[in-house]
């Protein structure tokens, strides 16, 4: 409990200094210091803060639900999905994309999770296997079709998508966290609500039915409201991987591995890693936008050969 209030202060400390930091220097009294501060660091600061601890959130839950500690939101489709709808509107609709491009994201990771819940649960053998390897179908399907219409697209629309692709937080408005905000908050509720249910069910799926959980029920619900959510922030941040896969490995380490602490924990450190993230992605070269999605990658990569160097 002391280390989540502490990581609780940090997070203050972390949104309080990361509004003051960027490569514009601007003194108190300019003119211009409220449009900076409030119109254009706030909302960015704010956004990292809901989309990292929304991406870490779904990847402790997933991987607490399907017994794979390398499960995360991406996994299931919905980057591909999202990345499909925003190249289609990009090319078809390219005076409209700007307003378009986060409707057509969401619609397409829906799409994609569908996609993913209807094979799993058609297939023969069904199982966590099954719907694990048919998000990969899905995801590999839905790519090579937007790369085939980004190769044969206008070369400023292609640009535009991979940028997108790439995750961002350059256009973070506060409206934008109007839909957003909602989505996370209500999302990570739903999820503590059954945080006995997830804990059995990590016993495994003979304990947990043994215990009175509905099994598939209970998975199925967790499915749909990290797609939810994953759907949401990726339609206004693009791809941001790896956080939905490291921070829950770190909070497991540093907090507890029951279900309540590692979700409460994984929201914590994953607004602060994407808030510090985005601090770096807009200053650390200056003026020249680095897209957040590269700076978790390579963090992420970098951690996961940590751990199995370890091994």
């Amino acid at each position: 409990m002391a280390k989540l209030f502490i990581s609780t202060l940090l997070l203050l400390l972390s949104i309080t200094s990361a509004v003051f930091i960027g490569p514009a220097e601007i003194s108190f009294d300019s003119p211009l210091w409220q449009t900076l501060i409030i119109d254009i660091r706030l909302p960015r600061v704010l956004l990292a803060l809901f989309c990292g601890a929304g991406l870490a959130v779904c990847g402790a839950v997933l991987q607490n639900v399907t017994g794979n500690s390398l499960a995360e939101p991406y996994l299931f489709g919905v980057v591909a999905g999202a990345g499909l709808g925003a190249t289609i509107v990009s090319i078809l609709l390219q005076d409209q994309a700007a307003f378009l491009l986060p409707i057509a994201a969401f619609i397409g990771a829906l799409l994609a999770v569908s996609l993913v819940a209807i094979m799993a649960v058609s297939s023969r053998q069904g199982g966590i296997a099954t719907l694990i390897l048919s998000g990969v179908a899905v995801s590999f399907m839905l790519s090579s079709i937007s790369q085939f219409l980004l190769f044969s697209a206008d070369p400023f629309a292609s640009v535009q998508v991979m940028f997108w692709l790439m995750g961002s937080l350059a256009r973070a408005e506060l409206w934008q966290l109007a839909w957003i905000a909602p989505v996370v908050l209500i999302g990570t509720i739903l999820v503590l609500l059954v945080h006995r249910q997830l804990d059995a069910l990590v016993l495994g799926d003979e304990q947990a039915a043994a215990l009175g959980v509905p099994v598939i029920k209970l998975r199925l619900l967790m499915l749909t409201i990290c797609a939810a959510i994953t759907a949401t922030l990726v339609a206004y941040c693009g791809g941001i991987a790896f956080v939905g896969l490291m921070i829950p490995h770190i909070v497991r380490r540093l907090i507890a591995a029951s279900t309540a602490y590692l979700i409460i924990g994984s929201a914590v450190f994953g607004a602060i890693f994407m808030v510090w993230v985005d601090v770096l992605a807009r200053s650390l070269f200056g003026g020249q936008e680095i897209p957040v999605g590269v700076i978790t990658s390579v963090i992420g990569s970098l951690f996961f050969l940590g751990l199995m160097y370890k091994k």
